[in-house]
């Protein structure tokens, strides 16, 4: 399996969080983990290979000590006996339960041997065609074993006597030297987990700042640029100085967008009243129409409904510039929303000739608001309801209340909204793409203003929808409480 993966899913299970492998989190945490473990597994190498050459230098040097003074101990012993007991007396002197020794005779029969060996007489074949250069003392590797071994000639009194052989077995000191560098290399790969769950951690905690001012960058909207600011605390200095520039940028869109709501408001303002003058004209044409062509009667009526739209529009911008400085006012009193609620269901259903259900309560649903200004967002959001439903789906009033506010439902069951569109669908001028929503036609203002009048009545309008099944809007105002 491919190691960044292992590291990925490894940190996907420790944070309990998804983390993309594109993320610089997951890419610093990969470097500085190859990092470690090059650096981890160039010491626990060179240590391993620095143990086994201790150990090979060691007996080395052991078995050139006592090869250089093998002759001379058998000269002492053979100076009163033969050279064959002497032979035998240093060789059980020298001879341990590792170290084995035997002499040749010239011919090459073994004449002496240590009194412990049991070494195949194959083995011991092998082993002296092996030894080739005196006194140089060699690892070798037979079988499952290891050994070290040496060969010189022998020589006593000026007498040859053959060849002796030197063979101490270090296969025990090997299987140690193994199973420490197996622990090396264990407590090495759990060193560089620690390492690198710390470091994810660190790194995690690193770039906090960072994934802050990314909520903040997403949840703001130019209805909150002059509240939004990012806070940070002991944050590195490149950190502190990316998050002032960023509060700086919030600041100077704030201040250009108050420029273009006041630029927006100021014009709707200027071409409200010459747009008015130009409708009555052009009413005023159509009513003594009685000389005019069929073509001049068209354009006229065109030319009205234009000029009628556009005055919509500029009373909208004013609407939401009033909302925006504080200067739109509501007369907040008891509005009866079952009365409200069907009028406004009668109301649609005779001007599109579209089924309009209501479903209320019995009980009498009183709440704290505007008329008008309620009404003005019940027509919309059914007009809405109606125009993104085919022909035959009818569209749902739903009055529901429980201890502090009132509910009213509008359902429709047609195209929906898409998610990605959801939180974005109450911005000014925001209209999602027309070839896979519901934005056909209108300026986008629709919403926006619903939005506006429904938190002026201290109520919150959401949504609920599902591409291909529908769409809900929900507008919840507060129970009206008579002060007593």
């Amino acid at each position: 399996m491919n190691p960044s993966r292992l590291i990925r899913a490894a940190i996907n299970a420790i944070t309990g969080q998804q983390i993309s492998t594109a993320s610089l989190q997951f890419r610093l945490t990969l470097e500085l983990v190859g990092i470690s473990i090059l650096g981890l597994g160039s010491v626990a190498f060179w240590a391993s290979w620095h143990m086994e050459q201790h150990l090979i230098a060691a007996n080395k040097q052991t078995l050139a000590y006592i090869a250089m003074h093998f002759p001379d101990q058998v000269a002492f012993y053979s100076e009163e006996t033969s050279v064959q007991t002497g032979l035998e007396q240093t060789i059980a002197k020298v001879s341990t339960p590792e170290l084995f020794v035997w002499v040749n005779s010239p011919d090459g029969q073994a004449i002496a041997q240590s009194p412990q060996m049991r070494i195949p007489p194959t083995e011991l074949s092998y082993l002296a065609s092996i030894v080739e250069m005196p006194a140089k003392p060699q690892v070798i590797n037979f079988g499952d074993r290891y050994w070290v071994l040496c060969g010189s000639p022998l020589t006593i009194g000026g007498m040859p006597v053959g060849r002796v052989y030197f063979s101490q077995d270090i296969t025990q000191e090997h299987r140690k030297l193994i199973e420490g560098r197996s622990q090396l290399i264990l407590v090495s790969l759990f060193t560089i987990l620690m390492l690198a769950l710390s470091m994810q951690g660190r790194i995690r905690y690193a770039l906090q700042p960072l994934e802050q001012m990314s909520r903040v960058a997403s949840a703001v909207s130019a209805d909150d640029l002059s509240g939004a600011k990012l806070q940070l605390q002991q944050a590195p200095d490149e950190i502190l100085g990316l998050a002032q520039s960023f509060n700086e940028m919030l600041f100077r869109l704030s201040s250009s967008w108050e420029q273009q709501r006041q630029f927006v408001g100021n014009v709707s303002h200027e071409l409200r009243t010459p747009l008015t003058v130009v409708m009555g004209y052009l009413q005023s044409l159509l009513r003594r129409s009685t000389n005019l062509s069929p073509y001049q009667q068209q354009a006229l009526e065109t030319a009205s409904a234009e000029t009628e739209r556009t005055i919509r529009m500029l009373q909208d911008l004013l609407d939401l510039a009033r909302a925006d400085s504080g200067n739109l006012h509501f007369r907040l009193n008891p509005v009866i929303l079952n009365t409200l609620v069907a009028e406004v269901a009668l109301m649609s259903q005779k001007v599109s000739n579209r089924k309009v259900t209501l479903v209320t309560t019995e009980d009498e649903v009183v709440a704290c608001a505007d008329c008008d200004r309620l009404q003005q967002v019940l027509i919309n959001l059914v007009d809405n309801a109606i125009k993104y439903s085919g022909p035959e789906q009818p569209v749902d009033l739903r009055l529901e209340k429980n201890e502090d506010y009132t509910m009213i439902h509008v359902c429709d069951r047609g195209i929906g909204i898409p998610l990605q569109h959801q939180n974005r669908i109450f911005e000014r001028f925001y209209r999602v793409d027309e070839s896979m929503t519901r934005s056909r036609d209108g300026t986008g203002l629709g919403l926006a203003i619903a939005k506006s009048l429904i938190e002026g009545m201290e109520g919150r309008i959401t949504l609920r929808s599902k591409p291909g099944e529908g769409t809900i809007f929900t507008i919840a105002l507060p129970i009206w409480k008579p002060k007593l």
